[in-house]
């Protein structure tokens, strides 16, 4: 395609600009102020299918979260709304999730004492906590923070968070209460209960049933599945009246739409409530990011990273305020609305409004809904949240990264979910820390036939220049490669056949130095002078450049030491020394 030729846009959605100005902080209003009407009526259909799916999952992930049902509808309706003004995804709905509700669960369980409405001031003071950790991560344009933990990490804190929500709801489909410190004892709690008889059969039939027939169904994207398995599960129990047989039920909800109250509790653990809320706001901020990303490249829009960060923890913020819990965006109900002809964030508003009209006028329709069921909803979610076949290519293509994902695993299935993020951060700084840590380094030589310089290690026919000694270092030089870096150019340099005049560092791979590493380059450079060897690079980095005169190891006489590239180091040895040697 010409330069000139105009880019292929999404037939609905124009490709959006990062916008200027205040109108940045509310992309919502942005769009309102560029809507088509010709988008309205599209927008309306997806809010009601969505509403199919945001009430029966919103509940079940508000039971599962520690906290009555009635107030996963609250933290729907809320955030949908603050989201859909300051988030910058046309496409993304929020709402509670099941990755979420082990973290929620891990921290309102011990604190409430089983008093739910303590349960639910202490899901909203994480909900708080999440929302201004996202704002001022956004703000502070920290958006990138997410990156830092890599796929294999992901993969096994999400395996982690799906056996513990699935462990955690299990006794629910049997009609078990079991009270375990993590998720080895209730496994075992659930045993003993199964083997002394304490399973309610007619409640195990209704939650596989619907467990087997969401599974059954979830080929079917166009099919509202969740909606269906509910209605026949809560059709049952009313029908044959199995609540009397020991079923339980959701029961009547409170009429009424949330309202504003300052979540506070004093005496209890405020550090655990805070770590609760950051490690909410990391885990719903790497999904939303992949989720917006995934949909803004389908739709050919940008968002902005930080924005995205500012919009969910406006929607957080505004939903602990309003009696809501954590949330995050759906990687369930956003493909429903997309399917359903969504086209902005009014798909949301509309589902929002749905939702409270249910609230405000047949509350009672959900009496009879029963718990199992809700159970198998949880259970259907956090088996999807199992990753597996990339796990199998990571263990055939570098093995070491699949054990990190297993320890991950590990922690969170053994410690449980709160300790478990903080495990995976551990091991996300180990990782990165290991691979500039001990990074490969190289000496160059040419190879007759082939541009450029090359590793000799992998050539060995490859030609060094006489008492010239080309070494490439592959990471950036900060404090805890700095010491290997030294030792490295030692060892070198006393391998070498042929007396060294000359070290050229290749140092396009180094991308940064620290103070440390430049004091070692200091001290390296007076070694290398006292044993008559010049110390050059080449193929320096101009930000590194800067640090080099910053930290006093380039002055203007010395400028000569830097060489552009490698084979431009190699002629300035020639000619300096006058060496024939033909490249």
């Amino acid at each position: 395609m010409s330069p000139e030729a105009p880019q292929e846009q999404h037939p609905s959605l124009p490709i959006v600009t990062p916008p200027s100005g205040w109108l940045r902080w509310l992309p919502g209003l942005l769009m309102l102020k560029n809507y088509q009407l010709a988008w309205l009526p599209k927008d309306i259909a997806a809010g009601l299918v969505l509403t199919t799916m945001l009430v029966p999952v919103g509940i079940a992930y508000a039971e599962a979260s520690g906290v009555p049902g009635i107030y996963g509808l609250y933290a729907t309706i809320v955030p949908l709304l603050a989201y859909a003004l300051f988030g910058p995804s046309r496409i993304l709905v929020l709402g509670p999730d099941s990755a979420l509700a082990a973290l929620i669960l891990a921290v309102v369980l011990p604190l409430s004492g089983g008093d739910p409405m303590r349960a639910v001031i202490l899901a909203s003071m994480m909900a708080v906590v999440a929302g201004l950790t996202c704002i001022v991560a956004g703000l502070l344009r920290l958006g990138f923070i997410t990156e830092l933990l890599s796929k294999p990490i992901r993969y096994g804190y999400m395996n982690g968070i799906a056996l513990t929500v699935l462990i955690s709801q299990a006794p629910k489909l049997f009609g078990i209460s079991v009270d375990g410190d993590g998720p080895g004892q209730e496994v075992w709690l659930l045993g003993q209960a199964l083997l002394a008889g304490e399973a309610n059969w007619y409640s195990f039939a209704v939650g596989g049933g619907t467990l087997a027939l969401i599974l059954a169904c979830k080929r079917f994207k166009q099919l509202p599945t969740i909606l269906i398995a509910v209605v026949l599960a809560t059709v049952a129990v009313g029908l044959f009246d199995l609540s009397a047989q020991g079923v339980k039920v959701l029961g009547e909800l409170p009429q009424g739409l949330p309202s504003f109250a300052l979540p506070w509790l004093s005496g209890v653990d405020l550090a655990a409530v805070a770590l609760g809320g950051v490690a909410a706001a990391l885990v719903a901020f790497a999904d939303t990011s992949v989720l917006s990303r995934t949909y803004a490249a389908r739709t050919r829009s940008y968002v902005d990273p930080n924005q995205e960060m500012i919009g969910l923890g406006a929607a957080n913020l505004i939903g602990g305020l309003f009696q809501g819990f954590p949330i995050s965006s759906s990687s369930s109900r956003t493909p429903v609305a997309e399917a359903a002809g969504s086209q902005t964030q009014l798909t949301g508003v509309v589902g929002a409004l749905c939702v409270a009209i249910l609230l405000l006028v047949a509350p009672n329709l959900m009496e009879f809904l029963p718990n199992s069921a809700l159970a198998a909803v949880v259970i259907a979610a956090a088996i999807g949240l199992f990753e597996f076949a990339d796990l199998k290519r990571i263990y055939k293509i570098q093995q070491w990264e699949f054990w990190l994902s297993m320890a991950c695993f590990a922690g969170v299935a053994v410690f449980g979910a709160i300790p478990g993020i903080c495990i995976a951060v551990v091991l996300a700084v180990i990782e990165f820390l290991w691979d500039g840590w001990r990074p490969y380094y190289a000496v160059l030589g040419r190879v007759d036939g082939v541009r450029g310089f090359h590793d000799i290690s992998r050539h060995p026919d490859a030609r060094q220049v006489p008492g010239l000694v080309l070494l490439r270092w592959d990471a950036p030089l900060f404090f805890a490669n700095a010491e290997l870096f030294q030792q490295s150019v030692l060892q070198t340099l006393a391998q070498s056949s042929t007396r060294v005049r000359r070290l050229v560092v290749a140092a396009e791979p180094v991308t940064s130095i620290d103070v440390t590493s430049a004091d070692m380059l200091s001290e390296l450079g007076q070694t290398l002078a006292t044993a008559g060897i010049d110390f050059h690079f080449a193929e320096v980095k101009g930000p590194v450049k800067d640090k080099l005169r910053r930290f006093g190891l380039l002055k203007p006489e010395e400028e000569q030491r830097i060489h552009p590239t490698v084979g431009a180091a190699v002629d300035a040895y020639l000619a300096d020394y006058q060496v024939d040697w033909t490249p």
